[in-house]
C-alpha cells in the first residue's frame, strides 16, 4: 500500500535540489523506453519524442522553468560529448570498408550536406519564412552544438535551432525507416550514411538499434556532416538568401 506521507515528503524534498531534473529526464526516457519496447520497437514510437513530451508535460503541469529544470538535467547534455567521441569505436571497426569506398563516402557526404542547407533555406524561404529564420533552420542537419553555433555565426536564433534540429533527427528517425523501403535502399551502409547526414545524433541511434554495421555509417555521416556544415553554410546561405530575394 503506497504511503501517500512519504510520497509527498519525497517530493517536497525532491523538488528543492537541483537532482529533480536528472530525475526526471532518466526516468522520462527509461518510461519512453518501456513503451518503445512495449510496441516492438517501432520507429514510430520513438522514446527521444516520448520523453520530450512527458518532461513538456510534467514542467507545464509543476510551472518549473526551464532554468531551473536544466540547473540539474545538465550533466545529461554534458554526456553528449562524450557519447558523440564514443562513435568512433563501432567506426574503427569499419576502416578497410571505409576506405575501399573513400571516393562515393566523401561525394555522398558533401551532396548531403549542401542538399540539407540548400532545401532547408529554400523551402523555408518559399514558405514565407524570415531571413532569420531561415538562417537558424539552415544547419538543421547537423548535431546541436555544431548546430546552435553555426545559426548565431549566420544572424539566426541559436535556440530556435536547436528545437529545430531536436525536430529533424525524431522525424528522420521515426520515417527513414518507410522512406528506404519505398526507394528499394536496403544497405544498411546507404542506410546508416543517410541517416547519420540527415538525422544527426537522434537518428544515429536509432541506427544502431538495427545493426552495428548501421550505426558506425550514420556516425560517419553525423561526425562529417557536422564538420561540412560549419565550413559550408557560412558562405552558401547568405549568396543562397540574396538570389532568393530574401
Amino acid at each position: 500500500m503506497l504511503d501517500f506521507e512519504h510520497i509527498a515528503h519525497f517530493w517536497v524534498y525532491l523538488s528543492a535540489s537541483p537532482l529533480l531534473g536528472l530525475t526526471l529526464t532518466l526516468c522520462a526516457y527509461l518510461f519512453a523506453q518501456w513503451i518503445h519496447a512495449r510496441c516492438g520497437f517501432s520507429a514510430l514510437a520513438n522514446p527521444v519524442a516520448i520523453a520530450i513530451a512527458i518532461v513538456a508535460a510534467v514542467l507545464l503541469a509543476s510551472g518549473m522553468s526551464y532554468q531551473r529544470y536544466f540547473a540539474g538535467a545538465q550533466f545529461v547534455h554534458f554526456l553528449l560529448g562524450p557519447a558523440t567521441v564514443a562513435l568512433a569505436v563501432p567506426l574503427a571497426r569499419q576502416v578497410p570498408r571505409l576506405r575501399r569506398n573513400l571516393l562515393p563516402l566523401a561525394a555522398a557526404l558533401l551532396c548531403g550536406c549542401v542538399t540539407a542547407i540548400v532545401s532547408a533555406v529554400g523551402v523555408a524561404v518559399l514558405l514565407g519564412a524570415s531571413p532569420e529564420l531561415a538562417r537558424s533552420i539552415a544547419p538543421k542537419s547537423a548535431t546541436t552544438p555544431i548546430a546552435m553555433a553555426v545559426a548565431e555565426r549566420l544572424g539566426g536564433v541559436p535556440a530556435l535551432t536547436a528545437v529545430l534540429v531536436i525536430g529533424t533527427g525524431i522525424f528522420g528517425a521515426v520515417t527513414a525507416r518507410f522512406l528506404f523501403d519505398a526507394l528499394g535502399v536496403r544497405a544498411h551502409a546507404a542506410r546508416g550514411l543517410a541517416l547519420g547526414v540527415a538525422a544527426h545524433g537522434i537518428g544515429t541511434a536509432r541506427a544502431f538499434q538495427v545493426s552495428a554495421e548501421m550505426g558506425a555509417y550514420a556516425g560517419l555521416g553525423m561526425g562529417v556532416n557536422g564538420v561540412l556544415t560549419a565550413l559550408i553554410a557560412p558562405w552558401l546561405v547568405p549568396p543562397l538568401l540574396r538570389w532568393m530575394g530574401a
